[in-house]
C-alpha cells in the first residue's frame, strides 16, 4: 500500500521551499504527498517581496477534505502565517491519529516573517502539545523558549524546555552555532546527535523544509524516529553538497539527491 504524507505550509513559486520542496522531498522518499496551503509568497533566490496569508476557514476546509478521503500516515507543518491558522491547525491536530512533525517556521531564508509575532506563543501553547516531533533551528528555539543558545549546554536546556512544553520529541538543528553543525534529538527517553560537515555554499534555500519533510516521509514509511532523522540528515547533507547552483542568491538544494 502506498504511504501518504501531508504538508501544511506556504507556497514558494521558486520551488525551493515550502509546499513545493515538501512535495518533491516526499516523492524522493517514495511517499504520496498531499499539501494544504496556508500562505502564498512572492519570492525567488534573492528576495521575498510579498506574503499573502490565506483565510483560516479555507485552511480548515482543505484539511478536512484530505483527511476525510486520503488520511496520511504522517504530517508536517511549515509556515502557518497567522494566529488564526495556528489555532485552526492546532484544533484539528488534536484529533490526528498519526504523527505530526511541527517545523516552527518563523522567518524565510531572506529574513521575512512567515508567522505573525503574536502567533509564536500560540504555536507554543496550542500546537506543540500535538507534536510527535518539533524541529526548530536555534533562533526558533530561542523565540519559543526564551533561552539564549550559545553552546551545547544551552541547546540541551532548550530541547528539554520544548519537551516540557508538550512536544513528545525535539530535534534542535545546530547550523547556527559555530563549527560543523550537530543536530540534537531528544526522543523523550534518550539523546541522539547527528553531525555533518559544514558545506560552504549560499545554496541552502529550503533546508529546514526539506529536512522536516524527509523525516515526515520516513515516519510515514514506518521508520523509528532516530532512524528517520538519521536517514533524513544524510540525504539533506548530500542535497546541500550537490546543489544545482540555481539562482543568483540563496538557491535551492538538490532535491533529487540520492538517499544514502
Amino acid at each position: 500500500m502506498t504511504s501518504v504524507a501531508l504538508t501544511i505550509a506556504g507556497a514558494d513559486p521558486s520551488g525551493g521551499a515550502g509546499l513545493q520542496a515538501d512535495l518533491k522531498t516526499f516523492h524522493q522518499f517514495g511517499v504520496y504527498g498531499e499539501a494544504v496551503a496556508t500562505l502564498i509568497t512572492v519570492q525567488n533566490s534573492v528576495r521575498v517581496s510579498r506574503v499573502e496569508v490565506l483565510a483560516a476557514d479555507l485552511v480548515r476546509q482543505q484539511l478536512e477534505a484530505v483527511l476525510e478521503d486520503m488520511p496520511p500516515a504522517a504530517a508536517k507543518t511549515g509556515a502557518l502565517g497567522s494566529a488564526a491558522i495556528v489555532r485552526t491547525v492546532a484544533q484539528v491536530a488534536r484529533h490526528f491519529d498519526f504523527p505530526l512533525v511541527v517545523d516552527p517556521v518563523l522567518l524565510s531564508t531572506h529574513g521575512t516573517a512567515l508567522l505573525a509575532s503574536k502567533a509564536v506563543r500560540m504555536l507554543a501553547d496550542e500546537l506543540l502539545p500535538s507534536a510527535a516531533l518539533a524541529t526548530p533551528n536555534i533562533p526558533e528555539a530561542e523565540a519559543l523558549t526564551s533561552i539564549a543558545i550559545r553552546d551545547a549546554d544551552d541547546a540541551r536546556r532548550a530541547v528539554l524546555r520544548l519537551h516540557e512544553m508538550g512536544a513528545r520529541a525535539v530535534l534542535l538543528k545546530g547550523g547556527h552555532l559555530p563549527g560543523d553543525p550537530v543536530d540534537l534529538l531528544f526522543d523523550g527517553v534518550a539523546w541522539h546527535e547527528y553531525a555533518a560537515p559544514r558545506i560552504a555554499t549560499p545554496h541552502t534555500h529550503g533546508t529546514g523544509c526539506a529536512y522536516s519533510a524527509a523525516i515526515t516521509a520516513c515516519i510515514a514509511r514506518g521508520m523509528a524516529l532516530p532512524e528517520a532523522v538519521d536517514r533524513a540528515k544524510r540525504w539533506l547533507t548530500e542535497a546541500i553538497r550537490t546543489n544545482p547552483g540555481l539562482g543568483r542568491g540563496a538557491g535551492p538544494l538538490n532535491l533529487h539527491a540520492a538517499i544514502l
